[in-house]
């Protein structure tokens, strides 16, 4: 199981937000590139970078920050934060980012999903972030009426990357990752499933590579990493240790 460190940039800083929200932000670095090539170093195999201020003003605005880390690191970088059409998504794929992130629009705009899968194969990945199980947007400021489950089953048969299943109240909270909800999640799709949110030492990990037999394939941790709670080292043994 893949432990993806994350890299959130906000105003150009690598920063951490409690529970998604905008002015709950800790600056952990002024320079993202650096920390994207710690992780690396430590022996991480993919980074999950968000643009922040892209998530809330609905287009990338960190490129310049995004494009550092892409020169200064060789492992993959998936991104996500803003994305809503397929210019800027074939624009950051001809950048060099692996994997492109569609959240909002890919609740809002499914159709866009289907046609970038198609132009893109495998090179997309659908963001679901959930709130008591109700599929939250537009920065997780609104929840709608849909259900986290239907809307993943929505985009079966599609070649996407894979689903990355957020529970929001957990996120940066070090309470423990929705063991119960990502399991029914990559127990009702065929798709690739990596959990976000919640993870807070190395008992959050070793339970969710017991998730891998069912599809989860990957984990992505922030705060924890950054607050010294959980060691990468480590967190990487016991998710290879789950697959031998």
């Amino acid at each position: 199981m893949l432990i993806i460190p994350a890299v959130d940039i906000k105003e150009g800083r690598c920063v951490r937000l409690l529970q998604g929200r905008e002015e709950s932000e800790t600056v952990f670095s002024d320079d993202p590139s650096a920390m994207a090539a710690r992780w690396e170093e430590e022996g991480a195999e993919l980074l999950h970078v968000v643009d922040l201020d892209g998530a809330f003003r609905k287009s990338p605005q960190n490129i310049e920050a995004v494009r550092r880390i892409l020169n200064r690191v060789r492992i993959p970088v998936q991104l996500g934060g803003g994305i809503r059409n397929m210019e800027t998504i074939s624009r950051l794929l001809d950048l060099g980012i692996s994997r492109v992130i569609l959240g909002t629009e890919a609740i809002k705009n499914p159709r866009l999903v289907e046609q970038a899968c198609q132009v893109f194969p495998d090179k997309i990945m659908a963001g679901i972030d959930a709130r008591k199980g109700m599929v939250a947007i537009e920065g997780w400021t609104e929840t709608t009426q849909q259900r986290a489950i239907d809307v993943a089953r929505g985009f079966e048969g599609l070649r996407l990357g894979g689903i990355i299943f957020t529970d929001i109240h957990r996120d940066g909270m070090q309470t423990g990752p929705n063991i119960e909800e990502t399991k029914g999640m990559a127990e009702s799709v065929s798709t690739p499933i990596i959990a976000s949110g919640g993870v807070g030492d190395i008992d959050d990990i070793r339970a969710l590579a017991e998730l891998e037999r069912l599809g989860v394939v990957g984990v992505i941790t922030g705060r924890a990493l950054y607050d010294g709670r959980l060691d990468l080292k480590e967190a990487l043994e016991a998710g290879q240790g789950q697959s031998r």
